[in-house]
């Protein structure tokens, strides 16, 4: 409950069927162990305190009534945990039956939704012995009066972004899920209480609705499913939990299993996407009935978040998925610049082409997009325009790729051009400033615009989202271009991308691409030590693994600086220290705001991920916002 995280649980028991005095100890036990663990919530099966295979037996006022007493012992014996707990039970009310989840906290019974969707096919024969959720009604149950019905909603008072809803098994199934509206009108945290038997191929397809159902909502979704002690003669039931969370399975447990599936939600990055889709809007139904509740200052207090996150968010974890999101990326890169090439009737290209990594990629995604449109890949200039800090081994890795590409190559030094360029302002030669260094970017662009002016061509642009998110590009050189096929592309995913070209394309090739992802980060500005690179970015600058997972959360999710920071440390734990991830987040997001400027004004290019800095597209920031709340932030961590 710090940084808007929220732990929760689904918790399939073993059952007895009608044995509600142990199957209430059972429950007891779980709820237990779901405090013992720091969750806010729990939530069991559907009918968990007599099983959901009584048949005819729920026809029989014994067992209704053994349920109640059952209920009533469960909340009283649980009063002492600060837990919200969420339990299937059958409840008889006037001249109908109602397939029903108890909400209660601290002894105290909130609300009975009641199921909607009562199934009465196939193997199920629901309608004989519930009838459909009534509108809300107050009854007395449980020696407790409470609301029952649909349309219950339980906002917290005290944990921010937190309401919760119920809606029971079937209803997810159906056309119109009851969650729908509850989520509309502000449930951030859905309940499932279910008995969904096991057959060949229904897990993948309950996984799948808890996942899509989670996104379509933009909630987290809790899945509680019965499993072993339900009546196996005529079906076997598994007790699959899941807990969803917009989209994302954040944890599954094994089928034929018991016990708890704990997962941590992220309340406030579920607020915050409601916030940032505007055709999500809440939209408060007239007959929403508001049950508040609150926990404890002290366990409130006390919770500390344990979710760790990717420490490379725009980098798929699976290697299929990570090769599949690599091809779909370069072929995005390689159809936006194709389409501008047909549309400007340009059959040449002109590459900046310095032999390192974001160059490499550009001259990847440039004949790819030839290609595609059938052009001669000569129409491909790269230009090698050695300088001051310039290797050998860049030099020779550029010749190479080019080489094997079968794109056209020329090296072109520009060091007696700047030189000349330094008298001309008055720069000292051996004054190792900002001058000395732009000057070059700057040059090299001058000679590559009018290159690509002779032969009637693009320049491609190098740049990718990671610098210009730093602002590590000098203003009109490296910044500028005709097209910029990286400027949607991290850092992070670049390296990805030309591991990628490299395994797919092999040989020689395959050989100077590795040598490139091997060579330091660089933009060869500053003189060799020893013939080896002396400038290197992420000394000066901070590792772009940190840079990038702090540019992810801050505008994929609006997070501020304080909650990154406390999630870095988390996924970062044993790679960097804390005073060291602070030290950069500091550097982070001083740059992103100064360095704004550079942003207002890139060239064209396409968005190929959930986050992009295009003043046209993603990101509409002025140049001259103040940082000094999110740093005032960071000095006090």
């Amino acid at each position: 409950m710090k940084d808007g995280f929220f732990r929760v649980a689904a918790a399939t028991p073993e059952v007895r069927v009608a044995h509600v005095e142990e199957n209430r100890a059972r429950i007891q036990a779980l709820i237990a162990q779901a405090a013992q663990a720091g969750c806010g919530a729990v939530c069991l099966p559907e009918l968990a305190l007599t099983a959901y295979t009584c048949g005819d037996l729920f026809l029989n006022r014994t067992l209704l009534a053994g349920a109640e007493r059952a209920l009533e012992r469960l909340m009283k014996d649980t009063a002492s945990l600060d837990i919200l707990c969420v339990v299937g039970v059958p409840v008889a009310w006037q001249g109908s039956r109602y397939n029903c989840a108890a909400v209660f906290h601290q002894g105290r019974l909130l609300g009975l939704p009641a199921k909607s969707a009562i199934p009465n096919y196939g193997e199920f024969y629901e309608a004989r012995y519930f009838a459909p959720a009534p509108e809300p009604q107050e009854i007395l149950f449980a020696g407790q009066t409470v609301w029952m019905g649909k349309n219950l909603l339980f906002p917290c008072r005290n944990v921010e972004g937190l309401t919760a809803g119920v809606e029971i098994c079937e209803d997810l199934w159906g056309p119109e899920p009851p969650s729908a509206q509850l989520a509309r009108s502000g449930a951030t945290v859905l309940f499932n209480p279910s008995c969904s038997n096991e057959a060949a191929g229904k897990a993948a397809y309950r996984r799948g609705l808890v996942e899509m159902w989670s996104g379509h909502t933009i909630s987290g979704y809790v899945y509680a499913d019965a499993g072993t002690g339900e009546s196996t003669g005529d079906l076997v039931f598994a007790g699959h939990d899941l807990v969803g969370e917009n989209g994302t399975l954040l944890a599954e447990s094994s089928l034929f299993t018991t016990g708890l599936t704990v997962a941590e939600l992220d309340l406030e990055k579920l607020v915050q996407e409601r916030r940032r889709t505007n055709t999500w809007q809440d939209r408060q139904s007239g007959d929403m009935v508001q049950i508040p509740f609150a926990y404890q200052p002290e366990t409130v207090a006390r919770f500390e978040p344990q979710r760790a996150f990717a420490c490379q968010p725009f980098v798929p974890s699976s290697p299929a998925a990570r090769q599949e999101r690599c091809q779909l990326i370069l072929t995005l890169q390689a159809q936006g610049l194709a389409t501008r090439l047909r549309h400007t009737g340009c059959k040449s290209a002109v590459v900046a082409f310095s032999g390192g990594l974001d160059s490499t990629l550009a001259a990847l995604v440039t004949v790819r997009a030839f290609d595609i449109l059938g052009l001669d890949r000569k129409g491909i200039l790269t230009i090698s325009m050695p300088c001051f800090g310039t290797t050998e081994r860049t030099k020779r890795n550029a010749e190479a790729m080019a080489r094997e590409l079968g794109v056209e190559f020329r090296e072109q030094s520009i060091a007696q051009t700047v030189l000349s360029h330094f008298a001309d302002i008055g720069q000292d030669p051996e004054q190792y400033d900002v001058t000395f260094e732009n000057a070059q970017a700057r040059e090299r662009m001058q000679v590559a615009m009018d290159i690509a002016n002779q032969r009637g061509g693009l320049v491609i642009g190098t740049g990718d989202l990671s610098e210009l998110a730093l602002g590590w590009a000098t203003y009109n050189g490296d910044h500028m271009s005709m097209y910029a096929v990286n400027a949607g592309v991290p850092k992070t995913l670049v390296r990805h991308l030309v591991r990628f070209e490299a395994d797919r394309l092999g040989g020689k090739l395959g050989e100077a691409l590795l040598d490139v992802l091997d060579t330091p980060v660089s933009p060869e500005l500053l003189p060799p030590k020893d013939g080896e690179i002396a400038q290197k970015t992420e000394e000066l600058v901070g590792p772009y693994e940190l840079h990038d997972f702090f540019l992810y959360h801050l505008l994929r999710h609006g997070f501020g600086p304080g909650k990154i920071y406390h999630m870095a440390c988390r996924s970062f734990a044993g790679q960097f220290p804390p005073e060291t991830i602070k030290g950069w987040l500091q550097v982070f997001f001083r740059r992103f705001f100064s360095q704004q400027f550079k942003r207002s004004c890139l060239p064209d290019g396409p968005k190929v991920g959930a986050v992009a800095v295009s003043p046209r597209g993603d990101l509409r920031m002025p140049s001259d916002a103040c940082a000094d709340l999110w740093l005032e932030e960071i000095a006090g961590l």
